[in-house]
């Protein structure tokens, strides 16, 4: 394996994909055999569920990373990209080596990964790939990546890193994968190559999105329905509201709560939250502390939530679903507990300039709120968040309106 250092400069209006396509030019002096993109996602409602093997309702947006990728004449990988000065290139017979995290580690606590994180995540999805159809036709590959999917955000930019790098080498090696099997193969990348426990869910909507539609997706099954939002036609716009926080799934505190599920699954003698239903929770009450009960009710009640904002969506509209985002925020806030004050004033602001709801989205610890509102009251409501961050003295957010989007696919 060799690290090397390479300075990508690209304007700041240049595209994804132009910057991914300079990026590679940069490195290999030549045209890449072609360009695969995936889109970040928004959840509108089901958070933490999808490890517990409940229900989620997210959706793809605009928002893309790209993969410029050109097979190589020997057996190594190479990956680039424009958020770091970093080249990795490895051997695709030290793939296995590298992965899964145990063997990355090359201090006895894991310190000193063998590769930068941002890396694990394509040479993962490679490793996994390989791993998933044995019969391929494995090739070296040069990866150049670029994306304008926000970082840190709860966005699920790993996501698109994976669903983008997943379906250049299915095409490339010849794999033959459906989608959800390459969903499959990037929750394996980020779960243990890079080291975070996450559910499919993102990968399930980075792969599957279609333009209007959010994805209900059952966790256990991987059963996947489209759900038209009709959020335009209802004359409303969804406001993210990245707050600038970071997080990182692979840290400590999505590992907690993850722990706390499985514990709260043992304790009630079911192979998941997703088998505990509403009428449990008095019973689960009285069997456990009150932490992982709390733990516990969010995932029951969320689960309960998703069920619902499908059934209203399908019966009502989006005009109709702001109290379920009200009482999703509010669950993950007093109940799991991965809501931050920045993200709390993003939601209580948007409400009180006159959001039909509103609540944090992603894995919490910071990232996105999104909210529900009228289109012609986007500038209104930016203007109301934002000065609540001023006034509490927060870094001013990043506002940007999103609507469902297409899935991972070639572009070029």
């Amino acid at each position: 394996m060799t690290v090397t250092e390479t300075s990508p400069e690209t304007a700041p209006e240049t595209t994804a994909q132009d910057a991914a396509r300079a990026l590679f030019a940069e490195l290999t002096d030549r045209t890449p055999d072609g360009i695969w993109s995936a889109p970040g996602r928004v959840n509108l409602i089901g958070e933490h569920t999808d490890y517990n093997e409940g229900f989620v309702l997210p959706f793809a947006i605009p928002h893309r990373t790209v993969a410029a990728v050109g097979l190589r004449d020997d057996a190594r990988v190479r990956v680039a990209s424009t958020f770091s000065d970093e080249t990795v290139e490895v051997g695709l017979d030290e793939l296995d080596g590298l992965f899964p995290t145990l063997r990355q580690a090359q201090g006895p606590s894991g310190e000193n990964p063998a590769v930068p994180e941002w890396a694990a995540y394509p040479l993962g999805v490679a490793w996994a790939l390989r791993l998933a159809a044995p019969e391929g036709a494995f090739r070296g590959v040069d990866i150049a990546i670029a994306s304008d999917v926000p970082v840190g955000a709860g966005l699920s930019s790993s996501a698109a890193i994976e669903g983008a790098t997943a379906t250049a080498l299915n095409d490339l090696w010849h794999t033959g994968l459906d989608r959800t099997a390459l969903a499959r193969v990037g929750r394996r990348a980020e779960n243990e190559a890079v080291g975070a426990p996450t559910g499919i869910m993102d990968q399930m909507a980075s792969m599957l999105g279609e333009t209007d539609a959010a994805i209900f997706l059952d966790c256990r099954s991987l059963e996947a329905q489209l759900v038209t939002v009709g959020v335009a036609e209802a004359g409303l716009a969804i406001l993210v509201m990245d707050t600038r926080v970071k997080h990182a799934h692979s840290t400590g505190g999505y590992g907690e709560r993850r722990a706390s599920c499985e514990l709260g699954a043992e304790i009630m003698g079911v192979p998941s939250l997703r088998d505990v239903s509403t009428s449990d929770l008095p019973r689960a009450e009285e069997l456990m502390d009150d932490v992982t009960f709390r733990r516990v009710r969010h995932i029951v009640t969320e689960n309960q939530r998703v069920l619902d904002t499908v059934r209203v969506l399908r019966e009502q509209g989006a005009r109709a679903i702001g109290e379920l985002l009200v009482a999703s925020h509010a669950s993950m806030r007093d109940d799991f507990e991965i809501s931050v004050p920045e993200l709390d004033t993003a939601v209580e602001a948007a409400l009180a300039a006159g959001a039909l709801g509103a609540r944090m989205t992603g894995g919490g610890f910071g990232g996105a709120a999104i909210a529900l509102i009228e289109q012609d009251a986007t500038a209104a409501v930016s203007e109301a968040v934002t000065a609540a961050f001023a006034d509490a003295g927060f870094t001013a957010p990043h506002l940007f309106t999103v609507v469902p989007s297409a899935g991972a696919h070639r572009d070029a």
